[in-house]
């Protein structure tokens, strides 16, 4: 036969199921149609054996296996059951080269020579072998005789191995991989082995708890009772959805990249859930217990660092402004890298609704290389909701922390703890933010330990990122084991910017539309800003975008035209202003100042009023302000009454009434002291104040002008309004870096010291000091 290597021959393909292929052999086939005989009558055609269970109407390549062998036709006939049988001798073991699809494949192949490497004594052993352990084996069940006593007349290894086949439970990857061993020698080892292994399967069955005195029968009977187990889990569907049985608990125990200490203890579950008696609750809840354990990422990822450049560039791209808050990310980052660990990262984003704090996290998660998972905590009122159920309870299951893990599939995720200031603080079901202590304490969480789990679980290298409104109601013990970054509200400049960049083409891709279609020209996005939205954040910005971007998709649609979006249209489409922001008047009397105030969403002037009448000496004051506000003006009239000569308001006969406009907004916090007092001094002096002039600081009893918060947003809600000249507390003179040159260069900004100089500026006055007040009562004009 050597005369025909490395020839290429071709010839149709016979498929074959369940039939063991070995060359020198007799092999049958049943049920064939009759295109199927005609086409193999012919002459010589190729038996390939199938990766499937099942016949299929149209073949492929990759159904088949690559070896098989070469048939001829020896004879048809039909059996008592009138099946059609056809009897073929297999000739040469071959190997395909191209298996060509269809209902009838063919193939081209390569004859694949069989190595001889048995000596005729040792063939005679081997067949001597298989002989008595099939003799051995027959007498253990009805019928076996006659097999035996067909195993006798057997004189060639291969046509043995093919008989005893069709009695074996061999799985068509076993039998494939007889046919593919070249070795005579190496195939008889191999199907002794797996003759062995069915002798052990026997011996189980009837005597399960027979103890065998060698280490090879303990091979056997554990390779039997695997093979066992595997056909228990079939019967019962305990199968993956690739129908590959799946391995025993105390396998994927073994295997898992824990601590001894946890897979002892998982073990020890595994056992009684296999020593189980019978099925039942018990069982159900060690198997959810144990299937939710291995799907945990034990084992220990490799420290991330992010590459500071990237990160940086990452934050930029996806965020404008908020340089500040990006830095102290960067820092961040940078301590991480220092101190070669991951451990004790637990950062709180603080700042109002929508202002990007979530976005931040995600961010933060790509320039890390790390995975991405959020856990809300708003409404959370229940502290198992955090360390899960005892597994006693019934419908036990693990708490958010750890199911957070296991959804990002790693030990070392950024988490977002979203809505943190909206824990349910106390109550009956215990304190979920007492539970968040040992969550985020980078001394206690590298063993935290979740009820349901009860098992120490490593939490000290995910880097822990919660976000929140306000500081007010997360306990003083959870700040503290957080770093505090806030993020301020977003000024018209950053919002026009953020809807250019990012808002408008994320909106047109959410709705389908081409960016080259519609545009929105820069004047009516800053109207949207001004005039239709309120608001610290960018929700409700992208929401009129949307709402745009809906009401042109009917015309997009009926025609191809550009479209753009003018300042004009907007009532149209938004329908009349949302928001009025109050304007600077032309002039203002005696008595009235303007002054600044710090919303969540932006800046804003306030004007202080104030007036006298006739009475005695009260004090009224109106326009729904606070209990520091209040204070603030008793301060300021006090200060007010120290200062001014006795003799140039009687205040024993006339009360004085303040009031602060738009009374159905509440309104407090000291920041407003020195308004107050200019708009009394004016009106004890009867002398008004430029209405372009606003000022913001708190007063001291002592007549000195303390620092407030929200410069920023002030300065930018004064540009807006008109303002030229604003007064600023001295102390707050580093807080305009924050502020946008395109601001500054606006704004005449004046820090002060004192009231002595709020009036010097605004009234043209210069007040004695306090102490002489009472020899001097005089004032001098400038």
């Amino acid at each position: 036969m050597m005369e025909y290597e490395n020839q290429t021959f071709s010839a149709p393909v016979l498929p074959v199921l369940g039939t063991l292929l070995l060359p020198g052999t007799t092999i049958q086939f049943k049920n064939l149609n009759k295109h199927d005989i005609q086409r193999l009558n012919y002459g010589t055609f190729v038996a390939l054996p199938v990766k499937g269970e099942a016949h299929k109407d149209h073949w492929e390549a990759s159904d088949f296996y690559r070896t098989g062998v070469t048939c001829e036709i020896v004879s048809v006939y039909e059996n008592e059951h009138n099946e059609t049988m056809v009897k073929a001798r297999t000739l040469d073991r071959i190997s395909t080269n191209q298996v060509f699809d269809g209902r009838y494949p063919s193939c081209t192949y390569e004859i694949a020579y069989e190595e001889e490497d048995l000596s005729e004594r040792s063939i005679i052993d081997m067949l001597t072998y298989i002989k008595d352990t099939v003799r051995e084996m027959s007498a253990s069940f009805r019928g076996g005789e006659w097999i035996a006593n067909r195993t006798d007349s057997y004189t060639d290894i291969n046509q043995l191995i093919t008989f005893l086949a069709q009695y074996m439970p061999l799985s068509q990857n076993e039998r494939n991989e007889l046919l593919v061993q070249t070795s005579l020698k190496q195939r008889s080892l191999q199907f002794i082995d797996l003759l062995l292994r069915q002798k052990e399967i026997l011996a189980l069955n009837l005597q399960m708890n027979e103890k065998f005195s060698n280490e090879a029968n303990k091979y056997y009977r554990q390779q039997a009772l695997r093979k066992q187990l595997e056909t228990i889990q079939k019967e019962l569907n305990e199968e993956n959805e690739d129908g590959e049985q799946k391995e025993s608990y105390v396998q994927r125990i073994q295997a898992l990249e824990a601590s001894e200490e946890v897979k002892k203890s998982l073990l020890e579950d595994a056992k009684k859930l296999e020593t189980a008696a019978q099925p039942g609750t018990e069982q159900d809840v060690l198997r959810n217990y144990l299937d939710f354990a291995l799907s945990l990422p034990w084992k220990e990822e490799e420290i991330h660092f992010a590459d500071l450049k990237e990160a940086r560039k990452v934050l930029n791209e996806r965020h404008y402004g908020m340089d500040k808050v990006k830095e102290r990310i960067i820092q961040h980052l940078a301590i991480m890298r220092l101190k070669n660990s991951n451990k004790g990262s637990a950062l709180l984003l603080v700042g109002p609704p929508g202002t990007g704090k979530t976005s931040l996290g995600k961010s933060i998660a790509k320039a890390l290389g790390r995975e991405y998972t959020r856990m809300s905590l708003g409404g959370i009122r229940d502290e198992s909701e955090i360390r899960g159920h005892r597994r006693t309870y019934v419908g036990a299951m693990a708490g958010r922390v750890l199911q957070a893990i296991k959804r990002a599939g790693t030990n070392d995720p950024v988490m977002i703890l979203d809505e943190m200031d909206k824990m349910m603080q106390g109550g009956f079901s215990g304190d979920p933010a007492a539970a968040m202590l040992e969550v985020l304490d980078p001394e206690q969480n590298d063993t935290f330990t979740d009820h349901y789990l009860d098992l120490p679980f490593d939490l000290s290298n995910v880097f822990f990122i919660g976000t929140a409104n306000s500081l007010d109601t997360i306990p003083a013990p959870l700040l503290d084991r957080m770093e505090v970054i806030e993020i301020t509200s977003y000024t018209s400049e950053e919002k026009f910017h953020i809807a250019k960049d990012h808002l408008i083409p994320e909106v047109l891709k959410e709705h389908g539309i081409d960016e080259s279609r519609l545009m929105i020209e820069d004047d009516a996005i800053e109207s949207i800003i001004e005039e239709y939205t309120m608001e610290a954040g960018c929700r409700g910005l992208k929401k009129r975008i949307a709402q745009i971007a809906r009401a042109r998709s009917e015309q997009l649609i009926d025609s191809t035209e550009f479209i753009t979006i003018k300042r004009e249209d907007l009532e149209d489409i938004l329908g009349s202003n949302k928001r009025r922001h109050e304007k600077v008047k032309e002039a203002n009397p005696a008595g009235v100042v303007t002054g600044l105030a710090w919303t969540p969403v932006g800046g804003e002037v306030l004007f202080i009023e104030t007036t006298d009448m006739p009475g005695n000496g009260q004090t009224i004051i109106t326009g729904q302000l606070g209990d520091v506000m209040k204070e603030s003006a008793r301060i300021s009239l006090s200060v007010l009454k120290s200062r001014l000569p006795l003799d140039m308001m009687s205040f024993e006969q006339r009360d004085i009434h303040i009031h602060v406009p738009a009374g159905a907004t509440p309104k407090d916090g000291p920041s407003a002291g020195i308004t107050l007092f200019t708009a009394l001094a004016s009106l004890a002096l009867n002398k008004p104040v430029d209405s372009k002039i606003a000022m913001t600081g708190e007063l001291s009893l002592s007549g000195d002008v303390l620092p407030i918060g929200g410069l920023k947003e002030k300065l930018f809600g004064a540009q807006r309004a008109g303002i030229t000249k604003v007064l600023i507390p001295w102390d707050n003179r580093a807080d305009l870096k924050e502020v946008p040159e395109s601001v500054k260069s606006k704004l005449e900004i004046i820090p002060v010291h004192t009231v002595e100089d709020v009036l010097r500026e605004t009234l043209q006055i210069a007040l004695p000091p306090m102490e002489h007040h009472l020899v001097d009562t005089s004032f001098i004009r400038m």
